[in-house]
């Protein structure tokens, strides 16, 4: 069991965490809490959230960012809390917005500057 955790620790963080600034809009499924707010920063697999009122740990949501005229959206959950913030770890992506995400991905590794 050690082993696996410590496996699942490194790929969490295998992927290039990026500063992104983005509109962002993430609603607790359970109780349709909603918070308006903007990234910190983007990777493949998530994203932190910038909020003085974070969801707790393991809360399942939906997001919705905005950059640029564009939108992605995907379920996914609280996988930490700050006192600044929320990291959210993508779970279920249509192909679509699978797509945008890649894309800004693929402009930060250009431009890492992204406001």
């Amino acid at each position: 069991m050690r082993f696996i955790l410590q496996v699942m620790k490194v790929e969490q963080h295998r992927a290039m965490r990026r500063p992104f600034t983005a509109r962002v809009e993430v609603v607790e499924v359970e109780s349709e809490r909603q918070v308006t707010s903007v990234t910190g920063d983007l990777s493949v697999f998530g994203c932190f959230v910038e909020t003085p009122a974070p969801f707790p740990h393991g809360a399942k949501i939906r997001i919705r960012i905005n950059h640029r005229g564009t939108t992605f959206v995907a379920l996914g959950f609280v996988s930490n809390v700050r006192p600044t913030g929320m990291g959210i770890r993508f779970g279920a992506i249509e192909p679509a917005h699978q797509q945008v995400l890649e894309n800004w991905l693929a402009q930060l590794r250009i431009s890492p500057k992204s406001s």
